[in-house]
């Protein structure tokens, strides 16, 4: 074992000692780990940090940009306005799918993939 490892394992065991871990909030309740299969591998640790740190991955961001530009574009009644909506709606789409090593799955999008067989027929 490492200084590191006995420092840290020596200090844990004093607050478990000074009752450091009793009476913590969600004692006795399972951990909820988030879903990170879309991030790869490599970059798990990073993105947490970053998490942490409150800044959110570009995929992250452009998945939020990507839900809110749909809503918007529910309720736009200008066709021409809600064309150039759904064109930028399409790249930012297309954009996410090439940040990621699998495409965006479209079945978390409901609602545009159901138009987009309606148009197709």
């Amino acid at each position: 074992m490492d200084a590191v490892a006995k420092i840290a394992e020596e200090r844990i065991k004093q607050a478990m000692a000074n009752g450091e871990f009793t009476n913590l909030s969600g004692a006795g309740k399972p951990i909820e780990f988030e879903d990170e299969t879309w991030i790869p591998e490599e970059l798990r640790l990073a993105y947490r940090f970053l998490k942490n740190a409150g800044c959110i991955p570009p995929e992250l961001e452009l998945k939020n940009e990507i839900i809110t530009l749909r809503d918007l574009i529910e309720t736009i009644d200008d066709d021409k306005e809600k064309i150039r909506r759904l064109r930028e709606l399409n790249f930012k789409i297309m954009r996410f799918n090439m940040m990621r090593e699998r495409p965006l799955n479209l079945e978390a999008f409901p609602d545009y993939e159901q138009r987009l067989f309606e148009k197709k027929g």
